[in-house]
């Protein structure tokens, strides 16, 4: 029975997550499986891989085969690795020993540089983060100092307004009493021909007595 290794499709709508199986060849892709090797998670940064090693590798020695996408996760978790190893030690190039310590080191690695990964991403995201808190205080302040101009703007006109109706009733008040002066004025003027007549009476006077003489 031709066996391979692939994906199994899970999860829901826009965020799959796959299952890694040992499955008969003839069987549909989301059909029975012989066992489940693994699982494969891409929505997360870096994508989450989880291999059984060992068991993947005996399927391997079985003679499966896997797909492509399939082998590029074996290979990320070093099961390519082991197998080539183990098929080292069966041939005498090397020992056990030797090969368990190859892939330790290799397996060493790899989570290294994930991990480096990893904080690069969280650096990144903490980057990102305060850029952000920033730009908020930016856009804060920037609102903040918009309301006290508008807020001095209005306090100015407001002193202007008041300075100008001050101003207005003071005018008002001069108005008022500027008629009452004009009144007075021609009082004195009615006065003065009365005080003519008197001043000419005297000498009318003096002129009948002139005449009498």
């Amino acid at each position: 029975m031709p066996v391979k290794i692939r994906l199994q499709r899970h999860g829901k709508k826009g965020k799959p997550f796959y299952w890694v199986v040992a499955a008969d060849a003839r069987a549909k892709r989301d059909g029975r499986y012989l066992e489940k090797l693994g699982t494969y998670n891409p929505n997360s940064n870096p994508a989450t891989v989880d291999i059984h090693i060992d068991h993947a590798v005996s399927w391997l020695e079985k003679g499966a085969q896997p797909t492509d996408t399939a082998r590029t996760l074996l290979s990320y978790k070093g099961v390519m690795l082991k197998h080539h190893l183990n098929g080292g030690v069966r041939k005498g190039a090397l020992t056990q020993e030797e090969a368990d310590k190859k892939l330790a080191a290799w397996l060493e690695e790899k989570d290294a540089k994930i991990q480096a990964k990893k904080d690069g991403l969280t650096q990144a995201d903490a980057d990102a983060k305060a850029k952000r808190l920033a730009d908020e205080k930016a856009v804060s302040d920037k609102r903040l100092a918009d309301a006290a101009a508008l807020e001095a703007e209005a306090e100015a006109a407001a002193t202007a307004a008041a300075a100008e109706e001050a101003a207005a009733e003071t005018t008002e008040e001069v108005v008022e009493e500027a008629p009452a002066t004009e009144e007075e004025a021609p009082a004195t003027e009615e006065a003065a021909p009365a005080t003519e007549e008197e001043a000419a009476a005297p000498e009318a006077d003096e002129a009948s007595e002139a005449k009498e003489g």
